[in-house]
This record gives C-alpha cells, structure tokens and sequence, in this order.
C-alpha cells in the first residue's frame, strides 16, 4: 500500500552515517520538501499524466547507443489501475524489431537541479531484460551524451535479479568507464518479489544513492577519474524504461519469459531546505 504525500511536505531522510563515512561531517540529516510526484492514481489502460511526461519513440540511433533490440512504444506504459505504472516489454515483431517496450521522460516538464529523486518499483527479470530510473543532463540536445551527464538512479540486469547499481556517466568516465557501485536486494528474488525504493540524493559536489533507506555508495568530484570534469550541476531529467538485449546485459534466449512487466508506485522528487 502506498503512503500517500499529498501536496508540499517535508520529510527527514537519514543518510547521515554514510555521509561521515564519507568525509563530510554533515551534523545532521538533510531535510527535504517534496515539490513534485506521480503516484500514477487513474483507470488502468490510461496513459501516464501528458502534463508530466511524453514518450521517446522508436529504435533510437544504433539502438539508443547499446545494441539493444526493443522498439519503444507508447502503448507498452500504462496505468494498471491499482495505482502503479506498468512498463511492459514484450516479444512481439513491430517495425523491423523482435521486441517493444517503452521509455517515458519529463524532459521540457520536469528539469532539476540538486534535490532527492525517488521511485518505488518492483522490477522484472529475465535473460536479457534491462529496467531502469535515470536522470539526464537537460542540456543534452546541445552539449550531446556523455559530456551532458546522466544519473543512473537504478538499473538492473534481468539476470541477477537480487542486483541492482547505481552510475555516473560524464566525459571521460562514461559507458564501461562510468562510476558505478552495485547493491543487493535484501530477500529472495523472481516472481512475487517486493518494491524496493530507490533514490538519490543530490546536493552541489556530491550525489549519495539509495535503496530502502540504505546509503550505499557517495560520489563527489575527487571520485572521478583524474583530469575529468563534473558536470553535475545543471537541471536534468527523469526516464524510466524497459530495454531488452543490448551489450550491457547480453540478449534474451530461450529461459526468458514474456511479457516483462517493470511497476513503478511511484515518482517523487523533494529539494532541501
């Protein structure tokens, strides 16, 4: 059952250990004011809100950069009717491609600087099926990827469904380069597995992520790789998706079972005070 947080509140968010741990010396946790959520409330078969999200279509150059297989679509991310969206990858030939799925963002909606960005999710699984929750630089169109930055707040390899890890991609430090920490889900993992609550939390020289309350990895700009540049300090924003294959993760084979669902509860994103 979701807790539901209806208009601006605050909240106190304890990542204070792994701060210390981390060299900072906060004296105490931060404190958070929520400033914009989706808690994809609606009939199921609806569309997620147009007032907070549009879809990225199609293939994508190369397969969006990863060899992956999929053709996003907007029929494939949905409402459920139980106050979730479903993100839905299946086998199924569209447009040249073996697979659809989809990918929504708030790009020209929602662009952030700095704050905590959160979703609960229940995530699917599979040879070959890659969720995620992820930020992008909003600068994107002119500065292009890596040197725009990206955030990845969760992503997870289908076959390691206990897995999930949490990225910075930025020029010089992107792709297999990217400074990256993983973490494991705590319980057993496949059909029935639970919601987990994924975040970040992102102030000016540092970026800490989360699942479930748990802090386990901090970056900051002595964490990059020497004589590279943080560029973690414009507005950017969310993209949930589904990709199927790709060199990530390698390609669905005879063990996957389709369709792949991803849940998503919920989207909030807070700023501190």
């Amino acid at each position: 059952m979701k807790e539901r947080l209806n208009g601006i509140g605050a909240v106190v968010l304890p990542a204070l250990a792994a701060l210390f741990l981390a060299g900072f010396g906060r004296c105490e946790p931060a404190q958070w004011t929520l400033v914009w959520q989706d808690e994809f409330d609606g009939a199921a078969g609806q569309p997620p809100d147009p007032a907070s999200w549009t879809f990225d279509l199609g293939t994508g150059v190369g397969g969006w950069g990863n060899g992956e297989s999929q053709y996003y679509r907007a029929e494939n991310a949905t409402l459920d009717g139980a106050g979730h969206l479903a993100i839905t990858a299946k086998k199924e030939a569209f447009l040249g491609s073996q697979y659809t799925s989809a990918r929504i963002i708030t790009k020209g909606k929602l662009e952030q600087k700095h704050g905590r960005f959160e979703a609960r999710i229940k995530l699917p699984k599979g040879q070959g099926i890659w969720p995620a929750f992820w930020l992008l630089g909003a600068n994107i169109d002119t500065v292009t990827w890596p040197g725009c930055g990206e955030i990845d707040v969760m992503e997870s390899r289908g076959q390691e469904p206990s897995v999930v890890l949490g990225s910075l991609h930025g020029p010089g430090y992107s792709g297999a380069g990217a400074v990256t920490d993983s973490y494991t889900l705590p319980g057993p993992q496949g059909e029935g597995a639970d919601f987990h609550v994924f975040a970040v939390n992102w102030d000016p020289g540092y970026i800490a992520w989360e699942v479930d309350g748990v802090t386990y990895q901090v970056a900051t700009p002595k964490t990059l790789p020497t004589d590279t540049q943080w560029v973690f300090d414009n507005p950017f924003f969310i993209i949930l998706n589904v990709a199927v294959g790709g060199n990530f993760l390698g390609y669905p084979d005879e063990s996957t079972v389709f369709p792949q669902t991803m849940l998503v509860d919920y989207v909030r994103v807070y700023e501190a005070d």
